[in-house]
Formats: structure tokens, sequence, C-alpha cells
């Protein structure tokens, strides 16, 4: 039932400014856009706008979503989020890996690669995962990670 609501949903009108050159027709992009914010992955999208003769890669059409800024927004559906920081190694090298998880469901949100750990990089590991889910009413769950913490007790 959420899905029929979720595409029966008004759709304003997007914004198109970014397209440089005409390769592609207009109504298709647009299409595109909107399968996708509707839930289509991005190849489904890609063979969707075949039927109407239009041959573009899933690339192109993450273009067209990203150019647009119009990623499409889930929300957490429980009131707590799992959030943590974990230093790896890879060739030689390190880095931090950021992440939330969905405690109820063990479900992977968002996950952030840095080369670095400080305040300001889990800032925008909270920033991005703000953005891209509805986070107002949700209690984080933190452990002794070195910065998570303590930019949370600061920011809220």
């Amino acid at each position: 039932m959420a899905e029929i609501e979720r595409l029966s949903e008004r759709i304003t009108w997007i914004e198109l400014s970014f397209v440089e050159r005409d390769r592609t027709p207009r109504w298709a992009i647009e299409v595109g856009i909107r399968c996708h914010l509707a839930g289509m992955s991005l190849r489904e999208v890609s063979k969707h706008l075949e039927l109407f003769g239009i041959k573009r890669s899933h690339v192109a059409v993450n273009n067209w979503v990203y150019k647009a800024d119009l990623q499409p927004i889930s929300t957490v559906s429980e009131d707590q989020l799992a959030v943590d920081e974990k230093m790896i190694r890879l060739h030689g090298q390190k880095f931090w890996l950021y992440g939330a998880v969905d405690p109820y469901t063990n479900e992977i949100l968002h996950v952030s690669l840095y080369p670095t750990a400080n305040k300001q990089t889990t800032r925008w590991f909270l920033t991005e995962l703000h953005r891209r889910y509805q986070l107002d009413n949700v209690g984080f769950l933190v452990d002794d990670a070195d910065y998570l913490g303590s930019v949370l007790a600061e920011d809220g």
C-alpha cells in the first residue's frame, strides 16, 4: 500500500537546466528521473526507456538523477539508528569507515569512507545521513567511537 501511495504522489516539475546537449529528449530524461524516484533501479529505468526507443545506460540515468539533485529520500522507520566508525587498512593505508545501521532489521542504511577521522569528517557523515534520511525524531546509538559521541553531543 505504501508503494502505491508513493507512486500516486503528485510530482512537481523537474528542473532540467543541467542538460547541456540535446542527445536525449527532455521528456525521456524526466521520465527516467521520475521512474527512479518511484523506486525503479537505474538498470530498470534504462530498460524501460528502451521501450520508447531511447537507449541510455544506467550510468547516464544516474547522472541525470544526480545532476537534477533529486536523490530518492528514504525514512528510517524506527526511532533509533546505530552509527559507528572503524579504522580499516587498504593497500597499506589507513581509512575510516563510517556506517549507519537500522538496529531492528540490521539493514545497512549508509556508509562512507574517509582518509582521516576527526570531528569534521564525522559532521560530513552525519550531514550526508540527515540529507538522505529524515532523522527528526531518531535517537542515535553510539558506542565509544572517537568522534561520533562528542559531535552528536555538541551538535545535537
